[in-house]
């Protein structure tokens, strides 16, 4: 799955918000067909979604949240919006590796009816109960799996499931979005990323909530305004500074090989091949 830095959530129902959400700077957008949209608006939901997806000319990637396999809605949602334009669905309350089985299946006959190919379309669990958190690795060897959302949010599903009190400071929830990150990584799992930062009008909290998780090594966020898409762009992404810095590198570091050196200097550090691949990563990451 093509790693996204900002993904912006907009209600299914809200069709003028899907079109807008389309032209802002987020990577992609994630189409709500569960909390978000009251129950009378799921048909409308649906069929917004389906019109987005196939006017759609791929300069972004959308994906889709489903309602939840307790409900009544979760096998019209995957049957009538599975497209060939489509990303990938995000599954919300999880519980177990079986709930993506399931979630597969459904995708699988869809594709089918739809005349598109198997595996077009993947799946991203959001882990936003204790049981999902607890068996996030066996989860993300399921099939379709293409990246993780880890939800941090305040009083949301995830803080009244796991029970933590919300602080911007995030100790709270750091064990949890360290885990799911080195689970996602040992999956080989590069899509990662976090939900989300409710305060609309604090960027600068936005700001250093995106480069602690970017720390942390997420590589992106769910945001619910436009507004944070710029920072989360560039917080998750690679500044020219950066940019540069790991360009001389990998440069200081092959022209110490080529005169026989395992490792080198560069910038005053101790460089060897560990630093390299490092860079080389990044570098691809960002070219994504």
């Amino acid at each position: 799955m093509k790693p996204y830095r900002s993904l912006l959530f907009v209600p299914g129902h809200k069709r003028d918000w899907i079109d807008k959400a389309l032209n802002s700077e987020a990577d992609a957008i994630i189409i709500d067909l569960e909390d978000s949209v009251p129950e009378q608006d799921k048909e409308l939901a649906r069929t917004n979604a389906r019109e987005a997806l196939e006017a759609h000319d791929g300069s972004k990637g959308i994906l889709v949240r489903p309602n939840a396999l307790d409900t009544i809605f979760f096998g019209r949602d995957v049957a009538d919006v599975t497209h060939r334009n489509l990303t990938a669905f995000l599954l919300p309350k999880l519980f177990s590796r079986d709930d993506v089985v399931r979630f597969d299946a459904l995708v699988t006959a869809a594709e089918l009816d739809h005349g598109i190919a198997r595996g077009t379309v993947e799946l991203v669990p959001s882990l936003e109960t204790a049981a999902s958190i607890n068996k996030v690795d066996e989860i993300l060897t399921g099939p379709r799996v293409g990246g993780v959302m880890a939800a941090a949010a305040k009083d949301a599903d995830v803080s009244r499931e796991v029970g933590f009190r919300w602080t911007a400071a995030g100790m709270e929830t750091l064990y949890l979005r360290s885990k799911v990150v080195v689970a996602a990584r040992s999956a080989g799992i590069r899509t990662i990323v976090l939900g989300l930062w409710q305060e609309v009008r604090n960027l600068e909290g936005m700001r250093s909530f995106a480069q602690d998780n970017s720390g942390l090594g997420y590589t992106g966020q769910v945001l619910i305004h436009p507004s944070h898409a710029p920072i989360a762009n560039e917080e998750y992404g690679l500044t020219e500074t950066l940019k540069g810095y790991y360009e001389g590198l990998i440069e200081a570091f092959e022209e110490g090989q080529r005169n026989g050196h395992g490792a080198v200097s560069y910038c005053g550090d101790h460089i060897d091949l560990a630093h390299a691949n490092h860079a080389r990563e990044a570098l691809a990451l960002a070219a994504a």
